[in-house]
């Protein structure tokens, strides 16, 4: 018999509003250090989930005018930490944003979007988007040192 030792961290469920990133930021550097994830990496990770949060948050509620809650959570195994937000604002995979091809352009020459995303989904070791029962599902795994 094997033993399952993964470890999940107490889930939170934030209001989905802009005031709940930071807490969102903090959660995903705590479960970070208790993975022992190096920290140019969870850095890396906080930014992918705050950003998708934002998304979230911005596009999902805000600009639909809907009401809604962010739910995090955190599991930790030997191989990886996973970090999961879910939503229930519009369903939005993030990796059919199309990548920004104009990255040697200066900044106030670029178009506006997806540049977040971009950094976001190359800053993870893996991610991986599901809608299902009008919930929108962001997995982020980023690989422990071994």
């Amino acid at each position: 018999m094997t033993r399952d030792m993964s470890q999940q961290l107490a889930p939170m469920t934030l209001p989905g509003v802009t005031a709940s990133i930071r807490a969102i930021g903090e959660y995903v550097l705590a479960a970070g250090k208790k993975a022992a994830i190096e920290k140019t990496a969870a850095y890396r990770l906080r930014l992918a989930v705050e950003e998708i949060a934002t998304n979230a948050v911005v596009h999902g509620y805000q600009r639909t005018n809907q009401e809604g809650e962010l739910l995090i959570s955190a599991c930790i195994d030997p191989c990886c930490l996973r970090i999961v937000i879910e939503d229930t604002g519009p369903a939005y995979d993030p990796r059919q944003t199309p990548l920004p091809t104009d990255l040697d352009q200066p900044l106030d020459e670029r178009p506006e979007g997806g540049l977040g995303v971009y950094l976001a989904l190359i800053g993870v070791d893996d991610y991986d988007y599901q809608h299902l029962d009008g919930t929108n599902r962001h997995q982020f795994i980023q690989y422990r040192e071994r």
